[in-house]
């Protein structure tokens, strides 16, 4: 399990989907330590333009275009994600960080 890797995630908490992609956002210290819960930014089908989203599809392993909503982070158990779909390239991982400096507001 790494930074920028995807997993589908079986019945997220407070989501009315039966499944929901996330990407992992916690540094590597995090994902390697015993705490048992990441950061995670969720992919939704649905763009709305934001500086906040990063367009994901079919080369990181999902099945149709879709995004990564910055804006919505979660903490979700590590024991949940198991189903790995695929992971971000080094350009949509940089593309990833900036923007979740904006939406974490930080310079």
């Amino acid at each position: 399990m790494r930074r920028g890797d995807l997993y589908r995630v079986r019945r997220p908490a407070g989501d009315p989907k039966p499944s929901r992609v996330f990407v992992v956002a916690s540094r590597a210290t995090l994902v390697e330590s015993r705490f048992s819960t990441l950061i995670c930014a969720p992919v939704f089908s649905t763009r709305d333009g934001l500086s906040t989203q990063v367009d994901v599809g079919i080369g990181e392993g999902l099945k149709h275009d879709s995004a990564i909503h910055c804006d919505a982070l979660m903490s979700i158990p590590k024991s949940a994600l198991t189903d790995y779909v695929g992971k971000l390239s080094t350009e949509k991982l940089a593309l990833f960080d900036e923007a979740l400096r904006v939406a974490l507001a930080l310079e």
